[in-house]
């Protein structure tokens, strides 16, 4: 994918219950104070078939001693940085603000597509209002109430229009792709740095097509592979308290140009909320997940630190616990290796692809043992699997009430599917269709 969508616009005009209703998440917290949005600010929606990233930019001006003005510019540099669309969204129970004013006058000088988005339009009379903001020089403008949900397809439609075509990126040869992402500090340089070595001239490096990604060929120790870096992380003096966003941003970008993430974890600090996301987002984005805790060699260590450890990360993780975790240091390169080989093997179960003959004599039997719970004296029958032509593994149940299959049973079914082939460190994706 590789798609972006800003949300920008002042204070309070519900940025983050937009950001919520696209990305079906109730993650940010959302409260009627000024500027309070914390915690997630992006997150993938889908529509029209097309899969975007969402960020909330509101979410990153936390320093309350910014004047609104300066922090709504940073808002604006970052959806210019990084934004292929931005939503300027306004509210229209205040009218045009000051404040407004000034992100269009901004967002006027930026050559990219910026949507006008008139929220809190609950009833016809408001719809009337909303004309008011023709006054920022839109030919257009979208009314929609965030909170209940209307206008918002139309918006999306739109969105989904101007989202460029997703090319393929060009690489020479189908080689596995593998990312090293985690928070500042992980120590990601370092073990990018330690593998590629000295041996600088085994490394062929290919730009990506694109101005994010870029491709470095490791072909070495029988192992021959792309690791992908975000290049041109520019060094932004006035941005240090975005360097945590930025970082986000970055890894959004890698996670996206990846088959497998090598996520790193700082084992000095333990597994944070940060971790968590980056790691959701790889799942979510159906790379395979190799966790590497780094910095092992500064542990003092218990008998069951490692264990204690493990258990937290799939906990977090949950209900994907099929995860890899390697306990390593980049500095005194320990168990570097054994890292690659299992991304390497992730990286397998990834492409594995299972004959429709196997599944069924494999699954059908378990299925018959363990039907779906009946739902208002209705019999749910699964007559076949099938596994889907994706990148990744997906796999479709067909039956005859396809709506009454429920989330429980779907985990069932992933189980089932995790005991019987191996997809180790890989996120597996159901559908349950009609037959």
């Amino acid at each position: 994918m590789g798609n972006i969508v800003a949300i920008v616009g002042r204070p309070n005009v519900g940025k983050s219950t937009l950001f919520n209703r696209l990305t079906e998440s109730r993650a940010a917290i959302v409260d009627g104070e000024e500027g309070v949005t914390r915690d997630r600010h992006y997150g993938t929606s889908e529509w029209n078939g097309k899969t975007f990233s969402v960020i909330d930019t509101g979410g990153y001006v936390t320093n309350s001693e910014d004047v609104f003005e300066e922090a709504i510019r940073k808002q604006a540099a970052i959806a210019m940085d990084e934004a292929d669309v931005i939503l300027f969204m306004v509210d229209v129970q205040n009218g045009i603000t000051d404040l407004d004013q000034s992100v269009a006058n901004i967002l006027r000088r930026i050559n990219k597509p910026v949507l006008l988005v008139v929220n809190k339009v609950d009833n016809n009379d408001l719809n009337l209002d909303a004309t008011e903001f023709y006054g920022l020089g839109y030919e257009k403008l979208y009314s929609i109430s965030s909170n209940s949900g209307s206008g918002t397809g139309d918006l999306l439609d739109e969105v989904t229009n101007l989202l460029p075509e997703q090319k393929e990126e060009e690489t020479e040869e189908e080689l596995p792709r593998f990312a090293v992402v985690g928070r500042p500090n992980a120590g990601k340089s370092l073990l990018v740095n330690t593998l590629l070595g000295e041996d600088r001239n085994i490394v062929t490096d290919i730009s990506g097509t694109t101005r994010d990604a870029i491709y470095t060929r490791y072909n070495k120790f029988d192992r021959d592979f792309y690791l992908v870096d975000t290049a041109g992380l520019r060094k932004k003096a006035k941005v240090r308290e975005d360097l945590e966003f930025y970082s986000v941003m970055r890894s959004v970008r890698v996670i996206e140009y990846a088959d497998v993430c090598l996520v790193m974890i700082d084992a000095t600090k333990g597994i944070e909320s940060q971790d968590v996301n980056i790691l959701h987002l790889a799942v979510r984005n159906n790379k395979g997940v190799v966790v590497l805790i780094n910095k092992w060699d500064l542990i003092e260590k218990q008998t069951d630190t490692a264990k204690k450890m493990e258990t937290e990360i799939k906990n977090r993780l949950s209900p994907f616990e099929d995860v890899p975790i390697i306990f390593i240091s980049a500095l005194t390169k320990q168990r570097i290796f054994k890292a690659l080989e299992t991304a390497t093997k992730v990286y397998e179960n990834r492409n594995r692809k299972i004959k429709t003959s196997q599944l069924n004599d494999y699954l059908l039997p378990l299925i018959e043992r363990t039907p779906p719970p009946s739902i208002k004296g209705k019999y749910i029958k699964i007559k076949y699997v099938a596994q889907l032509p994706t990148p990744y593994p997906a796999f479709a149940f067909y039956c005859n009430l396809p709506q009454y299959v429920k989330e429980p049973y779907r985990r069932f079914l992933v189980n089932q599917l995790r005991k019987g082939f191996n997809f180790t460190g890989v996120p597996i994706k159901i559908f349950i269709r009609k037959k």
